[in-house]
């Protein structure tokens, strides 16, 4: 059975985000202009919905600023063990702090899962949240966004990091 979502919208100086909630907390956050990566249902929000929304749009404004949120809404991801392992890593990565897809693949115990992290790191349906712009390629390329390169140079530009 699908679970019931709500989708909100964050103003932005960048745009419209839509967040999209479900009864156990955030679920998707899409980029403005962009391909939605989660589709979600106008509906009225709960109260608690509300909350973790103030706290989803502060959370947001400040990454877009480049700096680290204070909190962050509970997060309510749906995924295999596989790729949670993944996005329980990347929200480790600080404002700033950037890891190689091995770096991440390594540091969950899986070294040469390097092509699944990166799998891992595109279906992230929280991107900037939880930061998989801050994994590049062993190189010190960027690598790839699934928010597209423009964005990904964006907001490693405003945390310090030049690609």
């Amino acid at each position: 059975m699908k679970k019931q979502t709500i989708e909100l919208m964050i103003a932005t100086p960048e745009g419209l985000f839509r967040a999209c909630y479900s009864d156990e907390g955030l679920s998707g956050l899409n980029f403005p202009e962009g391909r939605a990566r989660r589709r979600c249902a106008g509906a009225p929000a709960p109260r608690k919905i509300r909350h973790w929304h103030r706290a989803t749009a502060s959370a947001l404004k400040a990454v877009l600023a480049g700096r680290e949120p204070k909190r962050l809404p509970p997060l309510a991801t749906e995924g295999t063990e596989f790729r949670k392992s993944v996005w329980e890593q990347l929200r480790k990565l600080r404002r700033g702090e950037t890891k190689s897809y091995g770096q991440i693949a390594a540091a969950i115990g899986r070294p040469a899962a390097v092509r699944a992290v990166g799998g891992a790191c595109g279906a992230n349906p929280i991107p900037v949240l939880v930061p998989c712009h801050r994994v590049v390629a062993a190189n010190g390329k960027a690598g790839g966004f699934s928010g597209g390169m423009e964005w990904k140079r964006k907001l490693l530009a405003r945390e310090g990091v030049r690609i």
